[in-house]
């Protein structure tokens, strides 16, 4: 029961949340979108004809880049649903903001500690 209570708690301070029953309904989120996802995943790749025939690099690869918006989707509209809009909002934004900085076209920042150049 030590090992629960140390990651409830870590993961209470990490995301900020306030009390137990908060915690709870953020579990609840997850996990009724991890839930659905799979109903989700079954029926859009019927709808592309995406079956077991087809590689399990490409089906990774489709799951990746057709499934994962669709959960971060679901993942808000949850959030939403049980009053935690707020909370998966700010991850949202978060986990977008780590996902771009893998991108390599996005845009650099310039350099804040570089010399004046007037100077």
């Amino acid at each position: 029961m030590g090992k629960i209570k140390n990651i409830y708690d870590k993961l209470r301070n990490r995301w900020g949340v306030n009390s137990f029953w908060q915690f709870l309904l953020i579990m609840t989120v997850f996990a009724t979108t991890g839930f659905s996802i799979l109903y989700v995943r079954t029926w859009v790749f019927d709808l592309l004809g995406i079956t077991k025939d087809i590689s399990i690099f490409w089906r990774i690869l489709l799951s990746i880049g057709i499934i994962m918006p669709i959960y971060q989707i679901l993942l808000l509209f949850y959030g939403f649903i049980f009053g935690q809009f707020r909370f998966f909002w700010n991850f949202e934004k978060r986990f977008l903001g780590r996902f771009a900085a893998i991108l390599p076209f996005r845009k650099k920042k310039e350099n804040q500690t570089s010399v004046n150049k007037d100077a």
